[in-house]
Order: structure tokens, then sequence, then C-alpha cells
């Protein structure tokens, strides 16, 4: 894949919890292959909600070490794009002028300052577009 691209919340919860394998399959492919090619992105906000999302719905939760495990490994050579304000300013820009949720603008927020031309998550509509960002459903 040539293009940047980001990988939503929920691509990266399938592709650690084995809850859906097909999904899981797909998402473990995409965050391999946004390690592998350095052309894959999170936000601040992903590690914030999946480790939400771990350590309350996994089953069995993750532990802390499982997770100090996953922020070295996985998370680190992913995340570029930080709480910052004019990172608010655009998501606000974008829940007005698409009605988006204020979540979802700021994953959308983050595609976009991190310079991607794909954001991959299944909580958007595909084929949508956002500025230069397009949005692709995974599992479709």
């Amino acid at each position: 894949m040539s293009v940047r691209f980001f990988l939503d919340t929920n691509v990266v919860v399938y592709a650690m919890s084995g809850k859906v394998p097909s999904k899981a399959v797909i998402a473990s492919r995409l965050v391999e292959e946004a390690i592998g090619s350095g052309k894959g992105i999170i936000s601040f906000q992903v590690v914030q909600e999946f480790f939400s999302v771990a350590f309350r719905r996994f089953n069995p939760p993750m532990s802390l070490a499982e997770a100090e495990q996953v922020l070295a490994v996985t998370f680190r050579p992913l995340l570029a794009v930080h709480s910052a304000y004019p990172l608010y300013g655009r998501a606000l820009e974008l829940c007005r002028r698409y009605s988006l949720s204020w979540y979802d603008s700021l994953i959308v927020a983050a595609a976009i300052e991190g310079g991607c031309g794909i954001l991959y998550s299944e909580d958007l509509q595909h084929g949508q577009k956002f500025d230069s960002v397009v949005v692709r459903n995974p599992f479709v």
C-alpha cells in the first residue's frame, strides 16, 4: 500500500481481541501492514479507547503486562497524532460541517492531520470523503 492510512480503534480491537475471527484476520493484516510499511498511523485517542476496551471488555481482560507490551511493540511505531489545540479546532469544524459525533470528528481530524488518504473504520460510512481522507470499512 503506497498511501498513508489511519487505523480507527475498532480495527485495533478486532486485531487483538480475537472475539470475531473473520474480522481479526483482516484487522491483524492491517496492523501488520501499518507497522511493516511505516505507512499506518494512529492517534492518542486510539490508544486511550483501545486500553479502555481491553481492560473492561476483553475476556479475560488485558493484563497490565500485556498492555505494556502492546504499547511498546504495536502502538509506539504507529502513534503519530497527539492531542493539540489545532486538532481540537479541526475536530469542531468537522463536527459542524458533517454532523459527526465528537469522538468520530477527532478520529477524522487525526487522519487528516496525519496526512492520510485512507481511514480504516467500520464506524463511519464506507466511501465517505472528508477533505483528503476516504473512509474504508475493511470488513465489507
